[in-house]
């Protein structure tokens, strides 16, 4: 059974910074493709930031233009836990964010609980 937990989140102020993890169980991670989503009060869940394992050309990370150069996204395969290490957050930070993989699954049981980041200005 795969479960994934994710860990980290918050109240920060605006610039702040927080890292959040993901820790895996029943599967490993170090040869998927996974990714940092969020959902925002309202809105639908959308990808942060991706690691994708692409035959020939390794690890690709991809970041939405919204956290590019704020975000980076990272793995720890002994630990099999993925990170999200988020710098100068925003107020229109604020989501749940949840970890998974890439492409994102259809099925809910292949998602965790999320973990709450609130940026007040």
């Amino acid at each position: 059974q795969v479960q994934l937990v994710e860990s980290g989140g918050g109240t920060v102020q605006s610039g702040g910074s927080l890292r959040l993890s993901c820790a895996a169980s029943g599967i490993a991670l170090n040869a998927a493709s996974i990714g940092w989503y969020r959902q925002g009060p309202g809105t639908q869940r959308d990808v942060v930031a991706t690691i994708e394992d692409r035959d020939g050309l390794g690890e690709v990370i991809h970041y939405a233009d919204s956290v590019s150069g704020r975000f980076t996204i990272s793995r720890d395969n002994a630990q099999n836990t993925i990170y999200l290490q988020m710098t100068s957050l925003k107020p229109e930070d604020t989501a749940a964010y949840f970890c998974s993989f890439f492409p994102p699954p259809t099925a809910e049981a292949m998602w965790g609980q999320g973990t709450q980041v609130t940026v007040f200005s």
